[in-house]
């Protein structure tokens, strides 16, 4: 859609997002290759648990970064993760794997929103969670 920079504040080595591709009412889908120089790659070549959260916290920071920039605003907005909750992870993802996460908001509360991510590579689940983040205007 947009460059993934306009859309998240994140800077190089910890982009874990490299496209959003499509943006659906309260849904959004984005997408990460796991590259051998990924920032979280554990000493077995796959994707720390650390990663695969960091991953989902961006792909929400993407759609709030779209909805923002389609609202009007020049920048994406800063996000922070207050809470992780039932994170599962199911395999670990492996350089060469794409992530395709889809990531569900939930209503906003005093500027904090319940998301829910899903990510998969080749069409299995590999990760889940409910996170509440703060985005800060």
């Amino acid at each position: 859609m947009n460059n993934i920079k306009e859309l998240i504040p994140q800077r190089s080595p910890i982009i874990m997002i490299d496209e959003l591709l499509r943006v659906d009412g309260d849904e959004a889908v984005c997408t990460l290759l796991v590259r051998e120089d990924n920032y979280f790659l554990d000493s077995d070549q796959h994707l720390a648990e650390s990663g695969m959260i960091e991953h989902i916290a961006q792909s929400a920071s993407a759609f709030a970064g779209h909805k923002a920039i389609a609202a009007g605003a020049t920048e994406p907005p800063v996000g922070y993760i207050g809470e992780v909750k039932n994170f599962h992870l199911y395999t670990r993802p492996e350089i060469g794997d794409v992530i395709t996460t889809t990531i569900t908001m939930g209503p906003e509360v005093e500027g904090i929103t319940i998301i829910r991510g899903t990510a998969t590579v080749d069409g299995k689940t590999v990760a889940d969670t409910t996170m509440k983040i703060f985005i800060k205007d």
